[in-house]
């Protein structure tokens, strides 16, 4: 496949990310919009509560990731992530000349996925849901969105070296297991920073946001940069470590 071809695949891929995943986020709040939650900390509505709502997002974020890694993964790898896609470029997993052109890709994706959300719900999207936007909760601070950004991070990269870089890995598997671990973080850690674990998910709605009339979330973009691709690349560095005496004997 030409750099070409895999960088639109990449966008796609990213563009179906966003759509869905973080169009869930903005559809929980728009179902939301004028209840009255217990907390400003809890957006959660309906019989189960916030932590089914993340639960709902979640599993939309997991059956897009695993959709894409099916459809898109034998043409680009599907990285959708310029966390993942630095973290293997940084640890020569990935050439170093294609990391730009992938994270390009990512976030021109993500920005038409936003933008497609926008257009298929209107303005109410980007007013109420806010495209989806993450940001951290009443309560939380800078430094601790950062750390549980690093953290998803982290346990989503580990298991994509375990079930997608490593050769070894039992084929067939891995498009399902990162999507439900993706999920899997995303109920667990959404209500904190939002989960977002990818600079290109972030950077999708934030953008259309702020061009549409949206609220300006622009000061927290550092979080969702600098904490998955620390999570991402310590993450990578920790598997070759423990893998490093398998590797040399095979």
């Amino acid at each position: 496949m030409s750099l070409l071809q895999r960088c639109v695949a990449e966008g796609v891929g990213t563009g179906i990310l966003v759509y869905f995943g973080a169009g869930a986020a903005a559809m929980t709040l728009m179902i939301a919009q004028g209840t009255n939650p217990a907390t400003d900390f809890n957006i959660g509505i309906g019989a189960l509560g916030g932590l089914g709502d993340w639960f709902a997002i979640g599993m939309t974020f997991a059956i897009a990731i695993a959709g894409c890694i099916y459809a898109l993964g034998r043409v680009s790898g599907c990285h959708i992530n310029p966390a993942v896609t630095i973290a293997l470029g940084v640890t020569k997993r990935f050439p170093a000349g294609e990391i730009i052109p992938y994270v390009i890709a990512q976030c021109l994706g993500a920005v038409l996925g936003s933008l497609l959300f926008a257009a298929t719900v209107g303005m109410d999207a980007v007013l109420v849901g806010g495209l989806g936007a993450t940001a951290p909760f009443p309560g939380i601070s800078y430094e601790q969105a950062i750390l549980a950004e690093a953290i998803g991070t982290f346990l989503l990269m580990l298991v994509i070296m375990g079930v997608a870089v490593d050769t070894r890995a039992p084929p067939g598997f891995a498009g399902l297991i990162i999507g439900l671990t993706v999920g899997g973080i995303i109920t667990a850690t959404g209500n904190i920073a939002g989960a977002s674990l990818n600079p290109a998910r972030t950077f999708g709605p934030y953008l259309v946001d702020l061009v549409l009339g949206g609220k300006n979330f622009w000061i927290y973009f550092p979080i969702y940069v600098i904490g998955p691709i620390i999570g991402a690349v310590v993450a990578v560095l920790l598997y070759a470590y423990l893998t490093s005496e398998i590797e040399e004997s095979t």
